[in-house]
């Protein structure tokens, strides 16, 4: 999956449509990029709250350490079994939900590539299910789970972000390690509900 997305809609209305405090002060970029800040929803004592929160857990590997290098980031959530996410994907205190209008995948030949955007049809914000965590060396970050992706999306990438309907959200935030794999395993948005 591509590493870019976008939220097209004002503040306010995607607060109402998660049902999420909007704290002051917060700012949405145009484009979110694996590396910058995008917007997500969590839920702490029963609330649901907006947060503007840098794209990427941080990963070192060892030969990273022994060289000095800073970390790696991590923004996508492909497999499950990876050690670092050993703990956050257990934990539902660790669920976020991404929102976002549109993710992009690139489309061309090398050197002359264009963005190619796709988004739901009968949502005007889309949830992507997501995982969050503070941590030392970034402070908050995110990642989004990803999933095979469907006959519209195939053509330009073969993953795609779990995308959830109004319905599953609280699912996705307080079910059990069992729904985590359900949701990235289970059949892809069908490509109708999708431009």
């Amino acid at each position: 999956m591509s590493r870019l997305f976008t939220a097209m809609q004002s503040l306010p209305d995607i607060a109402s449509w998660f049902g999420a405090e909007m704290p002051a002060g917060l700012d949405i970029p145009a484009e979110t990029v694996e590396g910058t800040n995008g917007l997500i929803i969590f839920e702490k004592e029963g609330r649901r709250i907006m947060r503007s929160v840098h794209w990427g857990f941080p990963r070192h590997t060892r030969e990273m350490r022994l060289r000095g290098d800073p970390p790696g980031l991590i923004g996508l959530v492909a497999d499950l079994s990876n050690p670092i996410w050993e703990h956050i994907v257990v934990e539902p205190r660790y669920r976020c939900l991404v929102a976002l209008t549109h993710f992009a995948n690139p489309a061309g030949n090398p050197g002359s590539k264009t963005r190619t955007w796709f988004s739901v049809k009968d949502a005007p914000v889309a949830a992507w299910a997501g995982f969050c965590h503070n941590t030392q060396e970034l402070g908050p970050v995110f990642a989004g789970m990803t999933m095979t992706a469907n006959a519209l999306v195939e053509p330009y990438n073969d993953r795609m972000p779990v995308l959830l309907d109004a319905y599953e959200l609280d699912s996705w935030l307080h079910g059990s390690i069992e729904d985590v794999i359900r949701f990235q395993f289970r059949a892809p948005f069908v490509a109708d509900r999708m431009e």
